[in-house]
């Protein structure tokens, strides 16, 4: 027996239903990063380019590749479409 095919999820109809599932992801996986001592904050929207910024444990952990895999997945499940997640470590320098 087939299975039915899996439903896509529509594309968001508005530019700010788009940029709410993107916090809504990134959010959603900051807790399990906080209790080991990192984070993950939203920086950019730039397109289908999604900017992060690492911070702490995260920032020299072996395992941020896979981490930032299972973020960009559920965006790419979430959203309808392909994005690509572009992580920056740590804090920004500051501009004089």
């Amino acid at each position: 027996m087939l299975d039915e095919p899996k439903q896509r999820k529509q594309r968001p109809e508005t530019e700010s239903d788009r940029e709410q599932i993107i916090h809504a992801a990134i959010e959603e996986i900051r807790p399990n990063l906080q209790r080991d001592g990192g984070d993950c904050q939203l920086v950019e929207i730039a397109g289908s380019k999604i900017i992060v910024k690492l911070t702490g444990a995260c920032v020299f952990c072996k395992l941020s590749n896979f981490t930032l895999e299972r973020i960009q997945a559920q965006l790419v499940e979430r959203l309808g479409e392909f994005v690509r997640l572009i992580p920056i470590a740590g804090a920004t320098k500051a501009r004089h």
